[in-house]
């Protein structure tokens, strides 16, 4: 019989048991899909498949924008290859404040989220003029392994 004192597991830690990437073979990545590229998620925008010698394996040449920073990089990998993609979310929230040049947001239970800078250049301006103006915004944040962003923002629809 096996001794009761191994038989207690703690599973006190639960997480959603989603990781932040998965892997993909390498010819079925798409044009406008994401991809990780040199460790950042990125969208591809160009892609190109070259056939090989008699016994070598066709290459793909990936092209993409960092999703963060819009830096390009590029890769080259076998298509018989896996390539990690990353779980890139969508979610849109409501501005309640623009403090230090971070956002707060509302989330849609209601909390707040106070973790996420204003985007540099125009697009953070735009936000910072038309929340000044007095306009009810909801911003776009986009996230991927472990990093966030505001990527576009439009006025609240009016009740």
């Amino acid at each position: 019989m096996a001794d009761e004192d191994h038989q207690h597991h703690d599973f006190t830690e639960a997480g959603s048991g989603a990781s932040a990437t998965y892997p993909i073979q390498c010819s079925a990545l798409r044009k406008n899909g994401y991809v990780l590229l040199k460790g950042r998620p990125c969208k591809i925008v160009e892609m190109t498949t070259s056939k090989t010698g008699k016994h070598g394996h066709a290459k793909v040449h990936l092209v993409g924008l960092d999703i963060f920073t819009g830096k390009k990089l590029e890769d080259i990998s076998p298509s018989t290859h896996n390539m990690d993609v990353p779980n890139v979310n969508r979610n849109e929230y409501q501005v309640l404040n623009i403090d230090d040049g971070f956002l707060s947001l509302m989330t849609n239970d209601g909390s707040t989220k106070d973790d996420v800078r204003v985007p540099e250049g125009e697009l953070g301006e735009k936000i910072q003029s038309d929340f000044d103006d007095g306009k009810e915004l909801l911003v776009t944040i986009i996230s991927a392994m472990g990093e966030e962003a505001a990527i576009s923002y439009k006025e609240a629809p009016k009740s």
